[in-house]
């Protein structure tokens, strides 16, 4: 019997991270960090990737947005990153990004992002997507599963590691030293205060409700995997939440586990329930334990590009040096400019009066002197070793764009 294939549909677990992710490309770009999704380096495996969302006051709060009477403020919402080869600022987004929607919404004025604090008390969750799976039913009615082999990093300790250093900081942290610089008091540091922010300390609970879905069972009807069968909920410190594995169930190899693969619907209590199978319990005339997952071939992509149209914002004013490529590990090029800040075309689709480019300039000009790229925003982890980003991503700019240039990327391609 031939085993029938659909995607195992993953939902949220009870992990997160901190901070919306939403639409990095729409914002502006700092420090010498060439984006391209933050690509890690190769061979990465369980090191901690350390991150935060912080509003800096880059540019000035606005009475009008878009020639409305309808006000903007000046939160800019800095990603700050935090791994073994690059630390610090690397992108924000401007507040008109979030507060173009007042157009349409003047109500909502004083309760977006680009003047109301975000919320501190949003779900921690880890989202995985779709992991594909193939079904069968044996003679006797049971319906049988297999996952495709997933895997997690484990540490020396012999335990993942999801989440570490949850944070959530008060304006004091950063916000307050940097107004006053921007008005001309001592520089800020950049050094984010731990005495001004609340680190969530853990306790050992959550699990997942990562869930089967057959191709003849409505999506409302689908049971979850018996995930505490084979994962214990843990906190290895107080400030860390992570996972123990049930040995018995899953397999180690160097520092991977891999997840039980073969399920039979069964039930736990009252509730359906995917319970996990040994290889050899599962019928060989299933032809589960002989399929083979395979990647979906897929057309070549066409490269990425930035608009060419000599009279749009791309062109003018225009970069100040390039092109330059990048050859990243993942085996794609990409090809960049250097722009002098305020020139970027991000900044001119920003709702900012040639002026406003120019206070913001000014700004970014004193931080690209004063905050390097080596040392501590965030805190450092407590436990545990940073991932590295691809180092093709980082960048030295050419010689006099040093301070108020960025480099912005205008095609990804395979060579």
């Amino acid at each position: 019997m031939k085993p029938r294939s659909l995607r195992l549909l993953v939902f949220t677990f009870t992990v997160a991270t901190p901070g919306s992710s939403a639409e990095l490309e729409r914002g502006e770009m700092f420090g010498y960090l060439l984006f391209d999704g933050l690509n890690l380096k190769q061979g990465t495996q369980g090191e901690l990737f350390g991150y935060g969302y912080l509003p800096l006051p880059l540019t000035d709060p606005k009475s009008t947005t878009a020639g409305r009477n309808v006000p903007t403020g000046n939160q800019c919402w800095t990603l700050f990153l935090n791994t073994a080869n690059f630390k610090g600022p690397a992108a924000f987004f401007t507040p008109y990004f979030w507060s173009r929607a007042l157009l349409e919404n003047p109500q909502w004025a004083g309760k977006l992002l680009d003047s109301a604090p975000s919320d501190p008390n949003k779900a921690i969750q880890m989202e995985t997507q779709h992991i594909p799976a193939v079904f069968s039913t044996a003679k006797d009615g049971t319906p049988m599963a297999r996952m495709a082999s997933t895997s997690f990093p484990v540490t020396p300790a012999g335990h993942s590691a999801l989440l570490h250093r949850h944070t959530a900081y008060t304006r004091a942290a950063l916000w307050d030293d940097v107004e006053r610089w921007f008005a001309g008091g001592p520089p800020a540091d950049g050094l984010i205060k731990t005495a001004a922010s609340t680190t969530q300390r853990f306790k050992a609970s959550g699990g997942s409700s990562w869930s089967f879905f057959p191709p003849d069972v409505p999506r409302e009807q689908a049971a979850s995997l018996a995930w505490n069968s084979f994962a214990t909920s843990i906190t290895p410190d107080p400030l860390t939440l992570g996972f123990r594995w049930n040995e018995a169930l899953v397999r180690k190899r160097g520092s991977l586990v891999t997840l039980p693969e073969f399920f039979r619907l069964g039930k736990e209590g009252d509730e359906p329930r995917w319970l996990v199978a040994a290889a050899r319990d599962v019928p060989e005339e299933l032809g589960l334990t002989r399929y083979r997952f395979k990647t979906p071939e897929e057309e070549p992509q066409e490269p990425r590009v930035t608009p060419d149209d000599p009279a749009g914002c791309w062109k003018k004013p225009g970069p100040a040096a390039g092109p330059f490529q990048a050859h990243l590990g993942d085996g794609s090029v990409l090809t960049y400019f250097w722009y002098r800040f305020a020139d970027q075309p991000a900044m001119l689709n920003a709702d900012l009066t040639p002026d406003e480019r120019e206070i913001v300039q000014k700004r970014v000009e004193k931080l690209h002197r004063a905050w390097t790229k080596d040392r501590n925003y965030l805190a450092p982890p407590d436990a545990g070793a940073l991932a590295s980003l691809d180092p093709a991503l980082i960048l030295t700019p050419p010689r006099g764009l040093e301070v108020g240039y960025v480099p912005i990327a205008t095609r990804q391609a395979k060579p």
